[in-house]
């Protein structure tokens, strides 16, 4: 057997690696040895030649994604002895239920598992590869989600389109690595049923993150006039029926988004005159509506992946919040979020502070939200943290 290819440090660059950040970025790599391909599993070493880690080689700003911190072979042992702790963690904080059967099961650096998530949907998991490396693990990454789930999976779907960016030189491998499931199926969450359409859906076919926020949104529906913008496949907008909503419009500039809500509604409030669904600009609704509404959700997808473009992203959210704090009814509640990484708290904070200072109107914060427990934040990658978001009382 071939030796593992290495990757060897720039002097003093193994400071972050010793405070176990998992990434290393091209800039402190002063060669490599072996001649890695991207994908190729590599271990790192100091300048003067110290093991720091073992980890996925790739091309790109980061030049390594840190799997383990100690010598150790990447293989079906490995997986399985991962997936088993992710496993381990969402057992124990109780998020399959006879009422819900989804959760995330691996969150990438959250789980040690740099590039690779899984989502559960009752039967089926569903795998996005990030990195080249998942990507040439998958099928070993499905044997070992096989061996730790046993028969409470019965389909396995890789989906890797739309999150590599460079899949046109890989392929798109999308389909299913166990089983033979159908398109998209129902998914049970609180004990409110979607249907979760993985391949042709955005991220894994459902936003899996939002589950706590959704159940906070239900408490605060009642007898108030819903709009849920950014719909996606409806989440927000069932909660708020069940939380019993007087009204609740949803609007998506995506007519299958709109489809999707639609049927989500209709499976789970059949023929309720409560529910509108719109097929618009978010903007364009906001500006053009006629009536106010008591609570308003702003879900946005991430308006800034790179931090080259996120001056026009806050200028973004400053726009969209200004517009719903206007159409906003006195005492009502706005739930504003940001998924954008690169978007810190403080400047999302910033952002929604200048919407509400040009509204001139008194504006209060219920609450700050993040992800859920099942989308754990490494302690040492505090990049991991994503989503923000803020639930105001406006005056």
């Amino acid at each position: 057997m071939s030796p593992i290819p290495s990757v060897i440090l720039k002097p003093n660059k193994e400071d972050s690696l010793l405070r176990y950040h998992p990434w290393i970025f091209s800039g402190a790599v002063a060669r490599t040895e072996g001649k890695p391909r991207e994908g190729d599993v590599v271990e790192v070493y100091s300048a003067d030649r110290r093991f720091l880690g073992v980890g996925h080689f790739q091309i790109g700003s980061i030049a390594v994604r840190i799997l383990s911190f100690e010598q150790t072979a990447i293989d079906r042992i490995f997986w399985t002895q991962r997936l088993n702790e992710a496993l381990a963690l969402r057992r124990s904080l109780r998020l399959i239920t006879a009422d819900n059967d989804t959760c995330r099961l691996v969150y990438g650096e959250g789980d040690m598992l740099s590039g690779l998530i899984i989502d559960i949907y009752g039967q089926t998991a569903v795998i996005q590869a990030h990195t080249a490396g998942m990507h040439y693990a998958r099928t070993d990454i499905a044997a070992a989600l096989k061996e730790v789930m046993g028969d409470a999976l019965a389909y396995i779907y890789y989906k890797s389109e739309g999150t590599l960016p460079y899949k046109a030189s890989l392929g798109e491998e999308n389909g299913y690595l166990l089983g033979d499931g159908q398109s998209d199926a129902i998914a049970t969450e609180r004990g409110l049923r979607f249907y979760v359409d993985w391949q042709r859906g955005q991220k894994t076919g459902f936003f899996v993150d939002q589950r706590e926020n959704r159940a906070l949104l239900e408490h605060y529906a009642n007898q108030r006039r819903v709009l849920n913008m950014f719909c996606y496949t409806g989440g927000f907008s069932v909660y708020a029926l069940r939380g019993n909503a007087a009204t609740v419009h949803s609007v998506d500039s995506s007519s299958k988004a709109i489809d999707m809500t639609s049927r989500n509604v209709a499976l789970n409030f059949p023929d309720d005159t409560r529910h509108q669904a719109f097929d618009a600009d978010a903007f364009d609704f906001l500006r053009n509506a006629d009536e106010s509404y008591d609570l308003i959700v702003l879900d946005p997808p991430a308006f800034a992946k790179h931090k080259n473009v996120l001056r026009n992203a806050l200028q973004g959210y400053r726009k969209l919040n200004a517009l719903a704090i206007e159409k906003i009814a006195p005492r009502g509640i706005l739930f504003t979020f940001s998924c954008s990484q690169v978007v810190s708290k403080n400047d999302f904070r910033l952002a929604v502070f200048s919407a509400a200072a040009q509204s001139h109107r008194r504006v209060r914060i219920l609450h700050q939200l993040t992800q859920p427990a099942d989308h754990p934040v490494n302690i040492y990658h505090p990049e991991g943290e994503y989503l923000k978001g803020l639930v105001l009382y406006v005056e």
